[in-house]
């Protein structure tokens, strides 16, 4: 990677060149391995926990775990929040043995106020398919959603679909699913749902999340 921003301003250009590099269709039908990720943070916000979990599609088994320790690389900043997370997670993905098809971020992609959520960014960087399933909604508004499982609405924003709001469980509160890079939202929401079959969040968000927690503790 080049040099990590250390501005505001080098931070909003970077963002502004990768974003241009997105890729938003197409995306692995039936993929074997899918990745979890995810970073823990101290209660002073000082020191941060990167996972990175691949499991198995066929029966949601782990097929290899990485964790990295550090400090977040950015300050907060509203739409830059990926810099503070970047750098340890591509540090984690590259302590793997088995490569991923598929990245899945606690987090967004395009649903995010700059079109380019933590889901993007490390799409763009490893070249991999990658989305975002967030638990709450970072930009947009939707139609109500069905109460069945499987059921969603746009997600819009400016006029725009930047993502879905996916009923993963019947009468639980909905995701927030958007596309960060080579996947198209169907293929995204689908492979969503065959990553709940008894959770409201992913099975990849859920182990990525237990991991880097007790790395931090």
């Amino acid at each position: 990677m080049q040099p990590w921003p250390r501005t505001e301003q080098e931070a909003l250009t970077v963002q502004d060149v990768l974003r241009s590099r997105m890729v938003l269709e197409g995306g692995p039908v039936a993929p074997a391995t899918v990745a979890g990720l995810d970073v823990a943070y101290s209660a002073d916000d000082d020191r941060l926990a990167a996972a990175v979990v691949v499991l198995n599609t066929a029966d949601l088994s782990v097929a290899d775990t990485a964790v990295v320790r550090g400090r977040p690389a950015f300050p907060y900043v509203p739409g830059l929040f990926a810099f503070r997370e970047v750098p340890a997670l591509m540090d984690a993905l590259e302590r793997l043995t088995v490569r991923p098809e598929v990245l899945i971020c606690d987090g967004h992609g395009l649903a995010h106020p700059r079109r380019f959520g933590l889901a993007a960014h490390l799409g763009v960087l490893t070249d991999l398919p990658a989305f975002g399933v967030g638990k709450t909604r970072l930009v947009g508004d939707w139609e109500p959603v069905g109460e069945r499982r499987g059921d969603r609405s746009a997600l819009i924003d400016g006029g725009e679909t930047v993502g879905a709001v996916l009923r993963t469980r019947s009468g639980v509160k909905p995701v927030f699913v958007s596309v960060g890079h080579r996947i198209d939202l169907d293929r995204a929401c689908a492979l969503t749902l065959r990553l709940t079959p008894r959770y409201r969040l992913p099975e990849t968000t859920r182990a990525a999340d237990r991991v880097c927690r007790d790395l931090l503790s």
